[in-house]
């Protein structure tokens, strides 16, 4: 049997340009890091279609991460090769592209930082990853000023040695966190007990069987369980509105 990757730890880093970028992701799967324990975030990302044609405020504010294989394809670069790759909006950065497990994190438990009050921004939600608050401060100024973002999930035993490639592509404002993302379910959900604590406690019972059912449909269609994840929030946002304390509770009444 293949050996099972167990991923321990998530070292991060900044990227100048998207060529470095495209050359780091090449290294990271040539040295057996799964394309789902990969994440890129950016705001120029060149492509054939200017990604501000697909997107306001309007549309993508409150987390409203538009997924689907059209923005893999924009991108002809190794980003399309990683899951779950769509545009969002965050606060004080403006629309960014995002790129595996993080834009799952980003629609799920951290949505209320994201999406709430005037103060919030990514440096909530990397800090709630267990990131310094100094170091999330300065990941989101330089995403803020153009470059990019790179988290990648490593075994512990492993991590210099990921630390190394980094360097050597490039990297700056390297950084290492004992956890990595957190998984919505251990493959299919089969009851609200399987949901993440990081899930389960955003989302009301009703929610719950929601996120579920459509969280199974796209993991039966698609295989890939970020883009499960992604339209499971999706479709919570679309039926729900967030109570006082975050969590999706209120249905929304249809027009």
């Amino acid at each position: 049997m293949p050996e099972v990757y167990k991923a321990e730890r998530t070292i991060s880093a900044v990227f100048k340009d998207q060529k470095q970028i495209d050359d780091v992701i090449r290294r990271l799967l040539d040295r057996g890091v799964p394309r789902d324990h990969i994440s890129v975030m950016g705001r120029n990302f060149q492509s054939e279609t200017r990604i501000a044609g697909f997107i306001s405020k309007k549309d993508v504010i409150l987390g409203g991460l538009r997924t689907g294989a059209v923005f893999g394809s924009l991108f002809g670069s190794f980003l399309s090769l990683l899951t779950g790759v769509g545009v969002l909006f965050i606060p004080f950065v403006g629309p960014i592209v995002a790129a595996g497990p993080i834009g799952a994190v980003l629609l799920g438990a951290a949505s209320g930082a994201i999406a709430g009050s005037a103060g919030a921004g990514l440096v909530s939600v990397l800090t709630t990853l267990g990131m310094p608050e100094d170091k999330a401060t300065i990941y989101q100024t330089r995403l803020q000023a153009g470059e990019f973002l790179l988290m990648a999930e490593v075994p512990g035993d492993r991590s210099g040695e990921f630390q190394l490639l980094l360097e050597s592509a490039g990297a700056e404002e390297i950084n290492t966190i004992e956890k990595t993302f957190a998984r919505p379910c251990p493959g299919q959900c089969n009851s609200p007990q399987d949901l993440s604590p990081e899930v389960r406690t955003h989302l009301s019972d009703e929610a719950q069987r929601t996120f579920i059912e459509r969280y199974n449909s796209v993991l039966n269609d698609r295989g890939d369980e970020f883009t499960a994840e992604q339209a499971a929030w999706e479709t919570v946002h679309e039926q729900y509105d967030e109570d006082a304390n975050g969590v999706w509770s209120k249905a929304k009444v249809k027009a």
